[in-house]
């Protein structure tokens, strides 16, 4: 292993080509620094320096030393600072899952805000359902992830931010009868599966009526496309009335069910964790 010390000292004269100049720099005598290179030269079996009573010049094998040593010299310097930075969150990676609803509300807004705040941090981003979440986190191959559920219903063992509570909107299909609200909840239904959302699925189920199931998808723009053709109606969140499918219109209804939207993430997350937390508590 070769220290850091010699390599400054070998630096010195590397850049000054003159030991009693570089001694001076250092704040050394030179006979101590001779040896220090000598001995450098030893450990690394090449010789570094062409030395005469009037010069001193570097070997191509000095050369190529010089070029690593500034560079190592610079990372070790700055190591510091990058385990603090990784300490604070302000570095480091971030491995976010989120489903897809998010993606219509502050999701775009506050990874762009993110980005700009905390560079230094990679984004690794995962689009992924509560169920394939929880399978994740157990895993460990995801940090935090955006999840949705009835209030209060939010996946128990996790740390919690909650961005806010909507209520659901019934998509339907575009007719040239208005269908009453009645006949609306007597319809059958497109839905995610059960395991995607339990405690939103139960919730849905509850309040439609008994019409039954007519289709499950599990993206949400799926199940869109699928009341365009005439399927189903689906409940779905009221942010998602952006997006706009032909042969498909949004109504809200009378007591319809609620859903929430949450920020989860284990306890023992990365610290980088906790900085993006703060930050979408700050611009949600």
């Amino acid at each position: 292993m070769i220290e850091l010390r010699p390599l400054q000292q070998f630096l010195a004269v590397a850049e000054l080509l003159h030991f009693g100049r570089a001694a001076e720099r250092l704040h050394m005598s030179q006979p101590p620094l001779t040896q220090a290179v000598r001995k450098l030269e030893v450990q690394l079996g090449v010789q570094l320096f062409e030395r005469s009573s009037r010069s001193v010049r570097l070997t191509p094998a000095g050369a190529a030393l010089q070029a690593s040593a500034q560079k190592l010299l610079a990372e070790a310097a700055a190591l510091p600072s990058e385990v603090r930075a990784v300490a604070d969150g302000l570095a480091g990676r971030l491995r976010l899952a989120f489903v897809s609803t998010v993606g219509f509300g502050g999701l775009p807004q506050w990874l762009r805000s993110f980005r700009e705040a905390c560079p230094q941090v990679a984004l690794s981003l995962r689009e992924a359902t509560l169920d394939v979440q929880l399978r994740e986190f157990e895993a460990g191959s995801i940090d935090a992830g955006f999840v949705i559920h009835t209030p209060g219903a939010a996946p128990a063992g996790f740390q919690r931010l909650s961005i806010g509570i909507e209520p659901l909107v019934l998509a339907l299909p575009s007719s040239d009868e208005t269908p009453s609200d009645a006949q609306c909840l007597t319809a059958p239904l497109v839905i995610f599966p059960r395991e995607v959302a339990p405690s939103l699925y139960d919730a849905i189920l509850a309040h439609h009526g008994s019409a039954g199931v007519a289709q499950e998808a599990i993206q949400m723009q799926t199940i869109i496309n699928l009341v365009s053709a005439a399927i189903g109606v689906a409940w779905v969140p009221a942010s998602l009335q952006g997006l706009q499918r032909a042969g498909v219109s949004y109504r809200d209804m009378p007591g319809a069910p609620q859903v929430e939207t949450s920020l989860i993430w284990r306890a023992d997350a990365p610290p980088v964790v906790a900085r993006f937390v703060e930050h979408v508590r700050t611009h949600a």
